[in-house]
């Protein structure tokens, strides 16, 4: 990575009265760290690099980082060792991997203090599959080849071994199972499960980039297009989810997605998609008002208070605000944006309801969402599901699946509410 701002000092650069003015693409390592600042560093795109020993306490605390550290009262303490604190998400988009991934780092005083005034923590984890205590890939195999070896298949087994190890405990079970049998893991699951079961089950064995990238893939070929897919994933993904789904895609498929979606889409809805497939959306959390408020009344202009739609300026606002500026704009007409942008949890019960009303299921659309939210928000889609449907999510599934397929599906389900 280049750095267009000052370049690397021995030491670091001095204190400044005032702090560092902000320098784009932000400010390189330095050895040893950067020193005191009074009032603290300004903002950085992308955050201040990772610097050894950590970052030394700033009076006041560090300010916000798009996709760096979130304020902290009384800044960040001193770290021992080279590395100083691990990279952090955004605020309120923490997984228990991400949990885990911050304790190697600190000790758990030093998490708690950090803890204090982050909506990283306080915000919890809002998932129903996490981390499973001590699993261990190699030792999980032998229980999955155990189940599949011999007269039959344990499906019970494999149930309640992938039902409660998160994801990126289950995806190295697949190089384990190889590297212990010399076997193709999912090559074995195909041989000895059918049915939406082993659509399941092979659909937890996939990171949830190549799910998505999966998931697009089928919402594209052959006659006709599952616009709802590509709304859902393209519409409820993270920039850099995103990013990342661009590469697994083009990579798994020889193809960009964006090809992909401009030969199978067309007019409108093509350029919003290929908008929001850029992954480019303003993720900042703070909304300036006004700015929203001017945003709806320039939406309900090119919308709804004439004949015709000025498509572009849609296009400009949903794809390029932040969702966070998008919710406080208090939009009139919900065609104007996503339900997912409003009330991603509600979005998901209505997506997950709407699955298995009436006759037959959509299954393929059941397992997308039970499988990519339950890490990701599961518990909030379940108090959605209640509230607008007054039923639970667990008794639905329980109503409307069954065997195998039901059983871990309510695992991922996570309660009965």
């Amino acid at each position: 990575m280049s750095y267009p701002g000052y370049p690397p000092q021995a030491g670091g650069y001095p204190s400044q009265a005032g702090g560092y003015p902000p320098q784009a693409g932000g400010y390189p390592p330095q050895a040893g760290g950067y020193p005191p600042q009074a009032g603290g560093y300004p903002p950085q795109a992308g955050g201040y690099p990772p610097q050894a020993g950590g970052y030394p306490p700033q009076a006041g605390g560090y300010p916000s980082q798009p996709g760096g550290y979130p304020p902290q009262a009384g800044g960040y303490p001193p770290q021992p060792g080279a590395g100083g604190y691990p990279a952090m998400p955004p605020a309120g988009k923490a997984s228990a991997q991400q949990i885990m991934i911050g304790l190697k780092y600190a000790d758990m005083s030093t998490i708690w203090k950090m803890s204090s005034s982050s909506l990283f923590f306080q915000r919890g984890f809002r998932g129903s599959i996490k981390d499973f205590p001590g699993a261990d890939p190699l030792r999980d195999v032998e229980v999955l080849r155990k189940a599949m070896k011999g007269f039959g298949t344990d499906e019970q087994a494999i149930i309640d071994l992938l039902g409660s190890r998160s994801n990126r405990q289950r995806v190295p079970m697949l190089m384990a199972f190889k590297t212990s049998y010399g076997k193709d893991l999912v090559k074995d699951l195909k041989s000895e499960l059918s049915g939406n079961f082993e659509k399941l089950v092979l659909a937890m064995l996939k990171t949830p980039s190549q799910l998505d990238a999966y998931e697009l893939k089928e919402a594209i070929k052959g006659a006709g297009t599952d616009e709802a897919c590509l709304i859902e994933i393209l519409s409820s993904r993270s920039n850099a989810e995103i990013r990342e789904l661009n590469q697994v895609y083009k990579t798994e498929y020889k193809k960009s997605l964006e090809d992909a979606i401009s030969g199978d889409t067309s007019g409108h809805f093509r350029r919003l998609l290929i908008s929001l497939a850029q992954g480019n959306r303003d993720e900042r959390e703070t909304v300036d008002i006004s700015v929203a408020k001017q945003d709806a009344q320039a939406l309900y202009a090119a919308g709804e208070n004439k004949v015709g739609t000025d498509e572009s300026k849609f296009n400009a606002i949903l794809c390029s605000r932040s969702k966070s500026h998008l919710r406080a704009g208090n939009y009139r007409g919900e065609e104007w944006y996503f339900k997912c942008i409003k009330n991603t949890p509600a979005y998901f019960a209505e997506r997950l309801y709407k699955s298995m009303k009436g006759a037959g299921t959509k299954d393929k659309t059941l397992i997308r969402i039970m499988v990519t939210r339950s890490e990701v928000d599961m518990l909030d889609i379940r108090q959605e599901y209640v509230k607008n449907y007054g039923k639970s999510l667990y008794t639905d599934i329980s109503g409307d699946t069954s065997g195998d397929y039901k059983k871990l599906l309510l695992k991922l389900c996570g309660g009965s509410d």
